[in-house]
C-alpha cells in the first residue's frame, strides 16, 4: 500500500485527499496542511515511486504503469481507511489521476479542486513530451526535469516552485522517472476523453494567470462542463498552491464547504 498520513478532525466528517504531481510528494502541501486540518479530516498520499512510497515499489507495484492502476493505488488507501467519500485537491499531473478516479469510482468523490490542471496539451507541451520520450533513456533525468520545470515555470517568481520540485525529483531514480514519463504516451487520448465527457461533479479549477501552457485549455473546458468553475490566481505560475498559498487555501476551503 502507498505511504499515507492522516490528520483527524475532532468534529468534521468531511475528508480532503491531496494528490501531488509527478516528481513531487505529499510534502508539497506544506502550505496547505495547517489551514485544511483546522476544518477537515486530511489525507496525504505519496504516489507510487514518490516520497516514502518509493521504497515500497518493488514489493507492491509490479503491475503496469498507467493512469488507471496509479489511481487504483489511491482508492486502495481510501478502502483501507474506510473513507466512503472524499473531496480531492490536486496539482498538475495529480489532477489527471483525480479525473481518472472519477471514472473508476465516481461515488467516492464529493468535489474536485484542480490546481494547475492539465486538461489538454498545446503544441509546445506536445513537443516537450516528444523530446522527453526521445531522450529519457540516456539523458540524466534531472537535466530533463529541470529543463521542463523552467519551460513550464520560467519567471523569477516561479523560482521557489522550481527549487521545490527539483529537490523532490532528486529522490527519484532514472528508472522511476522513465516509468512515470511513459504515462505521457497515453495522455492525449485520455485528455480528449475527459474533455468530451463531463463528470458533472462540483469542480473548481485554480490556475495561475501566468500558467501559459495550461490556462487557455482550462478556460475552454469550463465553458463546456456544467458544475465547473475557474478562479485565476494573480501573479502566479503553474504551481499555485506554493506560489499563492493564501489565495489557494481560501478559495479551495470555501468551495469545499459549499459542497460538504
Amino acid at each position: 500500500m502507498l505511504y499515507y498520513k492522516t490528520y483527524d478532525h475532532k468534529t468534521s466528517n468531511e475528508w480532503v485527499t491531496f494528490i501531488h504531481g509527478a516528481g513531487g510528494s505529499s510534502s508539497i502541501w506544506y502550505k496547505q496542511v495547517k489551514e485544511f486540518k483546522s476544518h477537515f479530516n486530511v489525507l496525504l498520499i505519496d504516489l507510487r515511486g514518490h516520497g516514502k512510497s518509493q521504497e515500497m515499489f518493488e514489493r507492491y507495484f509490479s503491475n503496469e504503469y498507467n493512469f488507471e492502476n496509479v489511481s487504483k493505488d489511491v482508492i486502495e488507501v481510501l478502502d483501507h481507511l474506510k473513507i466512503k467519500q472524499s473531496h480531492f485537491v490536486g496539482i498538475s499531473l495529480g489532477t489527471i489521476l483525480m479525473r481518472t478516479i472519477c471514472e473508476l469510482a465516481p461515488d467516492r468523490v464529493k468535489s474536485l479542486v484542480m490546481g494547475g490542471a492539465i486538461t489538454r496539451l498545446n503544441v509546445r507541451s506536445k513537443m516537450l513530451v516528444a523530446l522527453g520520450n526521445a531522450t529519457k533513456q540516456f539523458i540524466p533525468y534531472m537535466w530533463l526535469y529541470k529543463f521542463f520545470a523552467w519551460i513550464i515555470m520560467p519567471r523569477k517568481r516561479n523560482l521557489e516552485s522550481r527549487i521545490l520540485f527539483a529537490n523532490q525529483a532528486k529522490k527519484l531514480c532514472q528508472k522511476e522517472f522513465v516509468r512515470w514519463f511513459g504515462l505521457t504516451y497515453k495522455i492525449n487520448p485520455l485528455l480528449h476523453y475527459f474533455n468530451e465527457n463531463d463528470t458533472k461533479l462540483p469542480t473548481l479549477y485554480l490556475m495561475g494567470d501566468e500558467d501559459y501552457m495550461f490556462l487557455p485549455q482550462v478556460m475552454k473546458l469550463v465553458e463546456k462542463h456544467t458544475n465547473s468553475s475557474l478562479q485565476v490566481v494573480p501573479d502566479c505560475g503553474h504551481v499555485c498552491n506554493v506560489e499563492q498559498p493564501d489565495f489557494f487555501n481560501n478559495r479551495a476551503i470555501s468551495f469545499i464547504f459549499q459542497h460538504a
